[in-house]
């Protein structure tokens, strides 16, 4: 039997948005034969999730299990969080990783990324480094903003994975599209040294410069700063110099 969660700050970090699912999850799409033979567990889903956010948690545990045994991706993560955590009834750790893995096996992304962050930090499961990596890919692979950004770093470093600048670059430009702040400074930095991996281009990296620096990034503003201010250095005419004729233009 395995342990409880222990209540360290990285665990609190990934429960704090991992605690149920509501709406708006990417999955791997279903066949439309096999939706419609899940559209009463997805009746039932519903119904839990009206009772939990009504505060009646052991109800909507109850539902989310009956869904989750009737193959519902959606009610078996949002089951495993509450049997992880305790809402409704005791926690059951060896519970919760069945019915994520259920649910990350059945292509849910957010169920995908947080057993990785499990395999990640070792806790819950064992430690995996090659196990978080893989499920971290598959979510990054159906656009996991933060699962890009996670295999972006392994390749980066090279942990687990062979290094790979250009495969790292090719994530962290992935999630950056998605909005992840520390990878756009770091597409940012690409595009400004080049790094043997992209052809150097100024006028990118204040591009990205400039979307980590509009959520905040103060060493983003930063840097767009001294890029503007050499851009205008060298647009400026010459100390003393006499402007052309009209005959030498």
């Amino acid at each position: 039997m395995r342990s409880p969660v222990p209540t360290t700050p990285a665990v609190r970090r990934l429960l704090a948005g991992s605690v149920l699912v509501l709406s708006g999850v990417a999955c791997a799409p279903i066949p439309y034969a096999v939706a419609a033979a899940q559209a009463p567990a997805q009746a039932l889903t519903d119904q839990a999730v009206h009772h939990y956010e009504a505060g009646q948690q052991t109800q909507a545990r109850e539902e989310f299990r009956r869904a989750a045994e009737q193959g519902n991706r959606l009610a078996q993560f949002d089951y495993a969080m509450m049997l992880l955590n305790g809402e409704g009834a005791d926690a059951d750790p060896d519970g919760a990783v069945h019915w994520l893995e259920r649910a990350a096996s059945a292509g849910m992304t957010q169920a995908q990324y947080v057993y990785a962050k499990m395999f990640d930090d070792g806790y819950v499961v064992g430690k995996s480094i090659p196990q978080a990596n893989l499920w971290y890919e598959k979510a990054a692979r159906q656009g996991h903003v933060q699962a890009q950004a996670a295999i972006a770093n392994e390749y980066f470093i090279g942990r687990g994975v062979p290094r790979d600048y250009k495969t790292a670059f090719t994530w962290y430009e992935k999630a950056a599209r998605g909005g992840d702040l520390p990878s756009q400074y770091i597409v940012a930095s690409y595009y400004e040294r080049g790094y043997g991996v992209v052809t150097p281009d100024l006028e990118r990296a204040r591009l990205w410069y400039g979307k980590a620096a509009a959520q905040g990034d103060v060493a983003a503003q930063g840097k767009l700063d001294a890029m503007n201010r050499e851009l205008a250095r060298q647009a400026a005419p010459t100390a003393g110099a006499t402007p052309p004729t009209p005959a030498a233009r």
